[in-house]
């Protein structure tokens, strides 16, 4: 399936100051792309791309006084399958874990490790390790916190949503890094493009969604707490510690919002070069 994905964000700065700007599919994506995916500013002004610490594809520049529009928009092609589903994958000890993995054990901005422990032995302790302990995170989540945006707040923490049981995808994604963190299995977070195809639309404007990844049987899984079921056409963009390092957008100064815009859809009419040319990469590089 070919989808059709970017976003546009504008903001207006009473003053020039710098920026960074995480708006592209992540590289391990590259592959699949089957049109350019820069992002673009108005008015015209220099972007330096790079990769951040954890692969994440960015870029920084100095926003102008007034208006500044970034907007990043390619075509993905992308093979619409379901989530993995590995039951038997193990949880291994940490001391057989690899050494890049073990970061993500560790307390960060919006996952207080420490403060969750007690309540995920609790909770989880009895669940068998692996596969099973970490659905049964998400089995109690999605049972236990409500969604709804009129929750959302920039700055809650894990435990902030522990207590109040509600939420957005972030704080969904949040619970559950830390209940598995306390728990001595990696996991981070990630964020990108999920869509509305394959299941009934939501009645609310398309936005980036935010899931989370576990290290299990010496591989990374996704796993989603908010849905709680294996979703299709899910397009990675940024992943970290948590959603403190996969922010939209960061600016080292102030600034007001003014847009914010997401679309992932299924492409129609792709012409026959490109569907020729994508089944090439696929060939050369295998799906994913």
């Amino acid at each position: 399936m070919f989808i059709k994905t970017g976003c546009t964000i504008a903001i207006d700065c009473g003053q020039p100051g710098p920026f960074i700007a995480m708006l592209q599919v992540h590289p391990e994506r590259a592959d699949a792309l089957c049109a350019p995916d820069d992002v673009t500013a108005t008015p015209a002004i220099p972007l330096e791309p790079f990769l951040d610490q954890f692969g994440n594809r960015c870029v920084r520049g100095v926003a102008p006084a007034g208006e500044l529009r970034l907007t990043a928009d390619t075509l993905v092609n992308d093979p619409f399958e379901l989530d993995p589903l590995v039951p038997d994958a193990p949880q291994l000890p940490v001391e057989a874990l690899p050494v890049e993995t073990l970061r993500f054990l560790l307390g960060s901005r919006y996952c207080e490790v420490d403060r969750l422990m007690g309540e995920a032995w609790s909770q989880f302790g009895a669940v068998a390790p692996g596969w099973a302990r970490v659905q049964a995170i998400c089995d109690w989540i999605h049972t236990n916190v409500v969604f709804g945006y009129a929750h959302a707040r920039l700055n809650m923490t894990a435990w902030e949503v522990f207590e109040r049981r509600a939420g957005v995808c972030r704080d969904f994604a949040h619970l559950a890094i830390a209940f598995c963190r306390a728990l001595n299995i990696p996991a981070r977070y990630g964020t990108g493009y999920l869509g509305d195809i394959d299941i009934e639309p939501e009645p609310f404007p398309m936005d980036v969604s935010a899931w989370f990844e576990v290290f299990l049987g010496g591989a990374w899984y996704t796993f989603d707490a908010r849905f709680n079921t294996r979703r299709r056409g899910r397009i990675l963009m940024a992943r970290g510690r948590d959603a403190a390092d996969c922010a939209v957008l960061t600016t080292f100064g102030p600034h007001r919002l003014v847009e914010w815009r997401v679309w992932t859809d299924e492409a129609k009419d792709v012409p026959d070069s490109v569907v020729s040319e994508a089944g090439a990469r696929q060939a050369l590089y295998g799906r994913r």
